[in-house]
């Protein structure tokens, strides 16, 4: 697959922040889609670490958004030392690389791209989700395990799919707050590029099934685990 953009890799963190900047400004926050009835695919996106995170393993699994057949996937592995430290808020800059060459791997177009991150839902409005949307030019969606930013009420426990708004502190939405299951811990879907959160929340519910994890992501993880254990 053609990665349409270069991605920029920074000396430090004041270059780091300037190019989430810069980026941030070319996010664009509008449907793709008239209906999800359009998406023929997607695409989940994950990276596993070695125990000594000397090692980042990277998978990105294709699927057919209506059955979740698998597609296609594809799995790398960096041995070299990262060019960019672990900073909360930065986290695209360090696993970015290669999950775009994962990605660049595919023989498959995807129409819809998950991240295990954040997307808008972000300090500086700019998560890996939103980043490698923008490098990407395709629709992308964050889809996190945990809180990162924003002002929200969790939703009720005993209903999947019952959802709160995630606001900034000016109370902006930038972000849902979704129950993927009864009496389960809350996931938060952002949107990343080219998509609206009606929509992108509506792509992530169905591709919720028996698990907490969205289908594409779940198997993203599995498959990233799998390269570390190999």
């Amino acid at each position: 697959m053609l990665i349409k953009n270069k991605f920029e890799m920074p000396d430090d963190v004041r270059r780091a922040k300037i190019i989430q900047q810069h980026l941030s400004a070319k996010i664009i926050l509008k449907n793709e889609f008239a209906d999800i009835s359009q998406i023929k695919t997607v695409a989940g996106c994950d990276v596993s670490y070695s125990k000594n995170e000397k090692e980042i393993f990277a998978a990105v699994v294709v699927l057919d958004f209506a059955s979740f057949e698998i597609l296609e996937k594809v799995k790398i592995k960096y041995r070299k030392k990262f060019a960019f430290p672990y900073i909360p808020g930065y986290l695209s800059f360090r696993e970015g690389p290669v999950l775009l060459d994962a990605i660049k791997k595919l023989k498959t177009e995807p129409d819809v791209f998950l991240f295990d991150g954040q997307g808008i839902a972000h300090p500086r409005g700019i998560g890996i989700a939103s980043h490698l949307g923008v490098i990407l030019d395709k629709p992308s969606i964050g889809c996190a395990k945990s809180h990162l930013f924003g002002n929200y009420e969790e939703p009720p426990p005993g209903l999947k799919g019952a959802y709160t708004f995630l606001k900034d502190n000016a109370g902006t939405l930038i972000g849902i707050v979704m129950r993927p299951k009864k009496f389960t811990k809350s996931i938060f879907i952002s949107q990343g590029h080219r998509i609206g959160l009606t929509t992108a929340a509506d792509i992530v519910f169905k591709c919720l099934t028996k698990y907490r994890i969205p289908e594409p992501l779940r198997l993203a993880h599995i498959e990233a685990n799998s390269s570390k254990r190999d």
